[in-house]
């Protein structure tokens, strides 16, 4: 079973966070969904934050997941906000189980196929050998040889944790990653559909939804909106919390 996060009463709200993410780096906007009514399902995706680890990693297992999740909860008709990768699994699980799924936010992801675009995020992690039990701060210095951008590597650094006494290790399961990395930006299929409203959130510094994809997303979702959430990239809900909160509310509501 999934690990999830839950908070508050009222509408379920289903957050699935991106690739190498989890559900704590939803907390903030969590609590303000909560306060607005929703009972927020924040959960980490398997090989992901506290869920289980396993060789299996492909975007249908993760929606039986997720399915799996809503049958034990008993949750009959969710609110879903997937980001990034999350986005992908949203998206399938929104055109394979459309009955499950009351609204849907996609957040800087399109449905086309990404070609894979990780590789230095992966060598940097690759590079933290846990054998020598690295510190925290030798860690970083260690990711900082590839990642110069602070906030990327805070977001991948929250993943480290006291494995045993002494001894640091990553959260995500790094190896089924470095083997399916292919996976992340496979395309939905073409002829998965789902009628019911969607929201599409894009960063205006980010490439992930350009003007060009409109006619893809409106293929699989007739009725989608999309909007730009400014002074942002891909990490859209982080760098400028408030205006994506305002945006996701007020589709919701």
């Amino acid at each position: 079973m999934l690990f999830s996060k839950i908070e508050g009463q009222g509408q379920p709200l289903l957050i699935i966070h991106g690739f190498l993410g989890m559900s704590d780096n939803w907390k903030t906007l969590s609590m303000q969904y909560a306060a607005q009514g929703f009972q927020v399902h924040a959960v980490d995706l398997r090989n992901h934050g506290k869920s289980f680890h396993s060789d299996e990693f492909s975007y249908g297992i993760m929606v039986q997941d997720v399915v799996e999740y809503c049958q034990f909860h008993q949750l009959t008709s969710v609110d879903v906000i997937g980001h990034s990768m999350g986005g992908k699994v949203a998206m399938l699980l929104a055109t394979t189980y459309p009955e499950l799924v009351r609204k849907l936010i996609v957040a800087d992801i399109g449905p086309k196929y990404y070609a894979p675009h990780h590789d230095t995020i992966l060598a940097s992690l690759n590079a933290v050998d846990f054998s020598k039990k690295p510190s925290r701060s030798e860690a970083e210095e260690i990711v900082s040889e590839y990642i110069h951008d602070l906030g990327t590597r805070q977001f991948l650094l929250k993943n480290l944790y006291w494995a045993a006494p002494g001894q640091l290790d990553f959260r995500f399961n790094l190896k089924v990653f470095n083997e399916k990395k292919e996976v992340i930006g496979e395309a939905l299929p073409f002829e998965n559909h789902f009628d019911a409203p969607v929201l599409f959130l894009r960063g205006d510094r980010s490439d992930y939804i350009l003007d060009s994809d409109f006619e893809t997303i409106l293929h699989h979702f007739p009725n989608a909106e999309i909007e730009t959430v400014s002074g942002a990239g891909h990490w859209l809900h982080a760098e400028n919390p408030k205006e994506f909160f305002e945006k996701t509310i007020s589709f919701l509501k």
